[in-house]
């Protein structure tokens, strides 16, 4: 039975229990998953790569960041296949249960699109994507005999799961250019790594590559500082469009890529109109994001339900910055409460599990438990305090202790 799995002889009160315990554990496990599951989509991985590398006239790294810059794609269509190595536990399907958890805490849709983020942090998957101009994207997240599928259509946000019949029903406002959707484009990815390009990095331009059946350039970052996980971010650039085709971030510490993503197939032909069209199936449970987010108030820091406090607590959406360039942590305050231990009153197992998952560590500040993925580490100090980044365990403790 996987961890917290309840069974039919489990009466009222305990499974009450139990699903109060799955949510203060999605409180604690959150930082370390949203944020591995964050950092692992800015790392894309070698798309299957033509053999051959087309001879191309010679660029500069600097015309190669313009070209990218200047790249204004408004219509494709195509295949993407993401593999993702964070390097995460296996926790028997408890990790996704935690994640809906923590950004649900009661019983939401399978078609949120909130619940199929931590699909993509373990394995390999395959995607179908579309796109015509800012106000029309699709994303289809193909399983073993399912599909989920996310559509944005003007101010409409479609979520659909083929497996439950289930619906997600949302609006988004006219100015989506900073939206999470666009910014999880190859082309949005790059976009946020170039803005770490300053004199803290390296970029230069590492030969051509054929990539989904068009010539591209390499562009390679790599930061020159230490400290960081961040190893190499190489991209694919579309020779001819400017349009970033593939990224790729491996970790200082080797091995395999953190995530690869990258197009196997690519049109830049205008997508047909029905392709954004989305009418409800018959019989299907259908959830608008109002009566979602007032059926789930998020539990208060005492564990108790409550109003939402966004997760992580009050604030927890605006961080304060340390750092500079790879080395940047970003800290939250989370109203003073830490990963509670084994012998915590009330966390019984819990605490116990948690500190399984995790490193525990001191310093001047005090002390907290280190939780890390191959790309991301976070530190939650026993204050309540919590410091997530691209560096290593060591440059979270020292972070801490200096802002004490």
């Amino acid at each position: 039975m996987a961890p917290y799995e309840t069974d039919d002889s489990t009466d009222t009160g305990e499974r009450d229990e139990l699903r109060a315990g799955r949510r203060r554990a999605a409180r604690y496990i959150v930082p370390v998953t949203v944020v591995g599951v964050a950092a692992a989509t800015i790392g894309l991985v070698p798309a299957l790569a033509d053999s051959g590398d087309p001879n191309l006239p010679k660029v500069t790294a600097e015309q190669l960041i313009n070209k990218i810059a200047k790249s204004d794609v408004q219509q494709l269509s195509g295949t993407v296949k993401i593999s993702t190595d964070l390097g995460l536990p296996d926790l028997g399907g408890l990790e996704s249960n935690l994640m809906f958890g923590a950004t649900k805490s009661g019983d939401g849709s399978s078609a949120d699109p909130t619940s199929k983020l931590t699909e993509l942090a373990t394995g390999t998957h395959t995607l179908r994507v579309a796109a015509d101009g800012p106000d029309k994207q699709k994303v289809s997240l193909l399983e073993n005999a399912a599909e989920y599928s996310l559509i944005h259509n003007g101010k409409d946000v479609w979520g659909y799961d083929s497996q439950t019949n289930e619906v997600f029903h949302g609006t988004t406002a006219a100015d989506t250019s900073k939206s999470d959707e666009t910014r999880a484009t190859p082309k949005g990815l790059t976009d946020e790594a170039l803005k770490s390009v300053d004199d803290t990095t390296s970029v230069t331009v590492d030969g051509t590559e054929h990539v989904a059946g068009r010539d591209a350039y390499k562009l390679l970052i790599k930061p020159k500082q230490t400290g960081t996980t961040v190893g190499t971010i190489s991209v694919a650039v579309d020779a001819k469009t400017g349009l970033p085709l593939k990224f790729t971030l491996t970790p200082a510490s080797g091995g395999a890529a953190v995530v690869d993503v990258g197009f196997t197939q690519l049109s830049l032909a205008k997508p047909a109109a029905s392709t954004f069209d989305f009418k409800t199936p018959k019989g299907a449970k259908v959830t608008t994001e109002d009566s979602a987010s007032k059926a789930a108030p998020a539990p208060d820091h005492s564990g108790k339900a409550g109003k939402s406090d966004k997760g992580l607590g009050k604030g927890a959406d605006e961080p304060t910055v340390i750092g500079k360039g790879w080395n940047s942590i970003a800290v939250f305050e989370t109203g003073g409460q830490g990963v509670p231990s084994g012998s915590s009153s009330g966390s019984g197992d819990l605490g116990g599990f948690l500190n399984s998952l995790g490193d525990q560590v001191k310093g001047d500040f005090g002390k907290g438990t280190v939780f890390s993925t191959r790309l991301v580490n976070a530190l939650i100090t026993d204050d309540g305090k919590v410091y997530v980044g691209a560096v290593t365990k060591s440059a979270l403790v020292k972070a801490a202790d200096a802002a004490k």
